[in-house]
């Protein structure tokens, strides 16, 4: 049994700043997460896309911003637990919790915050015939070393800003891109689509509009080719090395939805004062929580974070005041920071 302050279910950009705002306060956490690496969809999805709105930051990658967060939150020495989901969290008499995980691990915690992102989430898969055989090797539902596109061959199959996004950020690079998205309307940002069109009607791309990917060919896990049909039923045996796929996620709450929550579609409600659910001692910040005016952002998961953390301060010591001190002037925020050493 590790016994601590506070479990953190989620590693992702959130989670990871609670840890530093509760450390402020002197609480430990522990985090769980099911993905095997810290960072959330910041680093499964996204690792090399830039993001630009997080605060006084003009702009770094998912994979920096994780980064960046790790090395905050050192002097705290919280304890990660990754590549686990949390499946059972049983209230105590005494309003604690003990946290299980599908590795055998047990936790003993006053509280526990749900900093699940938009829960355990897969990408969709595509349905083609042959798909399978080539998953992991030349078909991705992921980029992760984009040099691996260099001077290939690319199909690109989506319509969102994932898939658009790759697109412009590969053109140039790879050999030849051919996008193939099953309407002639786009879910992603309007300037990538018209980056995506003036691409196009130079030649430098193709795209194949209103039509999908039905078979995929090749040898040993090496993709040679893609067949697509429109909806005319007429097919195109397009070559390629790789293909990318891009349609979408499917979130999946898990355990987290019996856990007795007020569920709000696939988000949990919580007070906006306290970011707390309406379990005592269960809070949820980031993505995964619901409130009047909620806006998914990671400033916004930032900000709830930090409130959480007084709240959680004050459910544990209920009899003491909880201040409000400064790092920049205040010597036990120093300490705990490591700063005096």
């Amino acid at each position: 049994m590790i016994n601590t302050d506070v479990v953190i279910v989620g590693a992702g950009p959130c989670g990871l700043f609670q840890v530093f705002e509760l450390g402020l306060l002197g609480l430990k956490a522990e985090i769980v997460d099911s993905i095997r690496q810290p960072g959330g969809q910041c680093t499964e999805l996204y690792p090399d896309k830039p993001i630009y709105d997080i605060p006084a930051i003009p702009v770094c990658t998912g994979e920096e911003l994780t980064q960046l967060l790790m090395k905050q939150i050192e002097p705290f020495k919280c304890g990660m637990h990754l590549g686990e989901e949390v499946t059972t969290v049983e209230r105590q008499d005494d309003g604690s919790f003990v946290v299980g995980t599908s590795a055998g691990k047990q936790f003993h915690a006053k509280v526990v915050v749900i900093a699940g992102g938009v829960g355990s989430f897969q990408p969709r898969q595509i349905r083609a015939t042959g798909a399978e055989n080539y998953d992991g090797r030349s078909l991705h539902y992921r980029v992760k070393d984009p040099t691996i596109f260099g001077e290939k061959k690319l199909v690109i199959l989506g319509g969102g800003d994932s898939a658009l996004d790759w697109v412009l950020e590969l053109n140039g690079k790879a050999k030849h891109i051919s996008l193939v998205h099953r309407r002639d309307e786009y879910r992603a940002v309007d300037a990538s689509v018209n980056k995506m069109r003036a691409l196009a009607a130079a030649g430098e791309i193709d795209v194949y509009e209103k039509s999908k990917a039905v078979e995929f060919m090749g040898k040993d896990g090496e993709l040679s080719a893609v067949r697509v049909e429109d909806k005319g039923g007429e097919s195109t045996e397009i070559s390629a090395d790789h293909a990318l796929v891009f349609f979408g996620l499917a979130p999946k709450l898990g355990p987290i939805a019996e856990w007795g929550l007020d569920m709000n579609r696939k988000t949990i409600n919580v007070s906006p004062e306290t970011f707390e659910t309406n379990e005592p001692g269960i809070y949820a910040v980031g993505d995964i929580n619901y409130y009047p005016g909620k806006k998914k952002l990671i400033l916004c998961g930032f900000h709830e974070a930090a409130l959480a953390a007084f709240a959680i301060k004050q459910r544990i010591e209920p009899d003491k005041k909880v201040h409000l001190q400064y790092t920049t002037t205040s010597p036990i925020m120093h300490e705990r920071l490591g700063l005096d050493e």
